[in-house]
């Protein structure tokens, strides 16, 4: 009776076609971030132009408050990123500088330690042992910060990019809206409510996809979202403008 052999040739080591690499989820999360940020951009923008549009028919007082919002949303979001992202720097320094000097005054307690995750894993005492030997052996700070910390010491999150990554995608998301406003009057409101219809949609779309979530339900909620922000605006402005000196 023979049985039945395992498959061989298999090479150890992730998919060719499923990479996974701290690169591919640091890409995911920049991806993520610049559609909200595109996102953020079309609807404040959006609702902007669109307040005013109802209260003034002059493309330059339009133009003008258009690129005000652009610009001070643009800029409040990169400083809002880099404060964010400062600050999750600064406590993942802190946590690797306190990881780093343990391993120094208590080696042997921080090995136990590690081989004692690797067991709450679901490794056998002999098994998270041996690993915990050899990962500290290669990199002791790198195997801890992992496990312990869910941090990568060499890939720190870094301030500058994600205030310059959100200032660009907010930047696009808003240029949408405010061009479309500058059309000719018989056009620009319902082009502009199109318009941001449709890129609420693709946006929508991509975080769904990134998220793993309902797409459908993610477009939905976008468009409602921003369709409700410019109805509103439009209203106040329509309903304000003329009336306030």
């Amino acid at each position: 009776m023979t049985t039945e052999a395992e498959p061989s040739g298999t090479e150890i080591g992730p998919h060719a076609d499923e990479p996974h690499s701290p690169s591919t989820s640091s890409l995911l999360n920049w991806l993520r971030a610049a559609v909200l940020g595109a996102n953020d951009g079309i609807v404040s923008v959006a609702g902007l132009v669109m307040g005013v549009a109802g209260a003034t028919d002059s493309r330059h007082t339009i133009f003008v408050a258009g690129l005000a919002g652009l610009v001070a949303g643009a800029l409040s979001m990169a400083a809002g990123e880099y404060v964010s992202v400062s600050t999750q720097r600064d406590t993942e320094q802190a946590l690797l500088a306190k990881e780093r000097r343990e391993l120094e005054e208590e080696p042997d307690e921080e090995l136990a330690e590690l081989a004692g995750l690797y067991m709450e894993k679901g490794l056998s005492e002999d098994t998270a042992r041996q690993v915990a030997l050899e990962l500290t052996s290669h990199d002791a700070l790198a195997a801890h910060a992992e496990v312990e910390l869910g941090i990568d010491p060499d890939a720190l999150t870094n301030p500058w990019q994600a205030a310059l990554a959100s200032m660009l995608a907010f930047t696009i998301g808003a240029l949408l809206p405010m061009l479309m406003i500058l059309l000719p009057q018989a056009w620009r409101v319902g082009a502009t409510a199109v318009s941001v219809a449709i890129a609420l949609a693709l946006t929508g779309f991509l975080s769904a996809r990134f998220a793993e979530a309902d797409v459908r339900r993610a477009i939905i909620r976008n468009i409602a979202g921003g369709v409700l922000a410019m109805a509103v605006t439009y209203l106040i402005g329509d309903l304000v403008g003329g009336r306030i000196v």
